[in-house]
């Protein structure tokens, strides 16, 4: 094991070269007679991993060395001990109050100067070992949240995906309403009605959330879901049926862990309310107004503006201009006014989105 470096500070020579003959045996030894010299030592290598200080010392005395060793990171964590004339209990405590880690007064016991040292040192080496123990710890808790994250983003997509088996003219539907979604939520951050709710942890799980908004067609069967022409009531009221199925299989989900996740809080909101209408003639629940989640909200037109922009088997895709008319006209009747004002705002974002995952791409 390498020895540790001790690093002496005293302007008499007769005290280095006593306390150097005293340590050099068992440590590495450096010397500085002033304080200028002890901070520049103090800052290379080999840094020291204990400082033996003389107070009294012209230009700059111990105490203000000892304080800009404290101030800098470089050097704020190497213990100091005051060996020094002063021996009187004020003197001490002032050398303690300053951040010393012991204080040895003059003349010195060399049995005693060694034994501190040892204990100063053995502190210093357990306090680095908690610490790399801690960075340890730090950086595998950090790599196992990664890991919790991406395999929470990739069974989300997963899911998605399969829904989308069922149908498969939406191969891009996901990542479009995830853009747009995000888009919305953004662009209300400031607006007093959201601010409260729209924080970036906010977002982050509705953004992430979004791809699970029709999960329940999974439960449609085919004759209707891909059906080409108009359903019948009896089809309809059939297909309604997808936003409590999607909401009833994450609340399945949630019932199997022992503590909530917010995401899929609010995935089983947007699930089940995006297809809510802001004057309440939506369904499942005819909520009207804000009592429907800000998440369905932003996810209704959200998916709307898609399925306009979009082939369908019973449609052919509108163009961006007529789908923006479309979602003008409905405000405030089938869209949250104020999200319709954002939607306008972010128009240009919108399309940009729909370019670059259009189907095909």
């Amino acid at each position: 094991m390498t020895a540790k470096t001790i690093l002496i500070v005293d302007d008499e020579p007769t005290n280095l070269y006593l306390l150097t003959s005293l340590l050099r045996p068992e440590f590495q030894v450096r010397a500085a007679n002033s304080g200028e010299s002890a901070l520049r030592a103090a800052a290379s290598e080999p840094q020291p991993d204990l400082v033996l200080l003389d107070v009294m010392m012209p230009g700059i005395d111990g105490y203000a060395v000892l304080k800009q060793l404290r101030a800098d990171p470089a050097t704020r964590e190497i213990p100091v001990v005051f060996l020094t004339a002063l021996a009187e209990v004020d003197d001490e405590e002032r050398g303690l109050q300053c951040g010393a880690a012991d204080y040895i007064t003059k003349p010195i016991k060399p049995s005693v100067v060694l034994a501190r040292v040892r204990t100063q040192l053995e502190a210093k080496q357990a306090r680095d070992w908690l610490k790399d123990q801690n960075a340890v710890l730090e950086a595998e808790v950090a790599r196992r949240m990664v890991e919790n994250d991406l395999t929470q983003i990739v069974s989300i997509r997963a899911l998605a995906h399969l829904a989308e088996t069922r149908d498969p003219e939406t191969g891009s539907h996901i990542l479009r309403t995830q853009g747009y979604v995000q888009q919305l939520a953004t662009g209300l951050q400031q607006h007093p009605r959201f601010a409260a709710t729209m924080t970036e942890r906010y977002i982050n799980l509705l953004t992430r959330s979004a791809p699970l908004h029709d999960i329940g067609k999974v439960g449609i069967p085919d004759h209707i879901l891909l059906k080409p022409g108009k359903l019948t009531a009896e089809e309809w009221a059939i297909m309604q049926t997808h936003s409590r199925l999607g909401s009833d299989a994450i609340e399945h989900a949630e019932s199997d862990i022992e503590m909530p996740l917010e995401f899929l809080s609010v995935a089983k909101e947007i699930a089940r309310w995006h297809h809510e209408k802001w004057d309440g003639s939506g369904y499942p629940d005819g909520l009207v107004g804000e009592s429907i989640p800000v998440a369905a909200r932003l996810m209704a037109l959200a998916d709307v503006f898609d399925a306009l922009i979009s082939v369908r088997v019973y449609k052919p895709a509108m163009s961006f201009d007529e789908a923006r008319a479309i979602i003008t006209q409905g405000r405030g009747t089938h869209f949250d006014p104020d999200a319709v004002d954002a939607f306008l705002d972010k128009f240009d974002e919108f399309v940009a989105i729909a370019e670059r995952y259009r189907e095909g791409v």
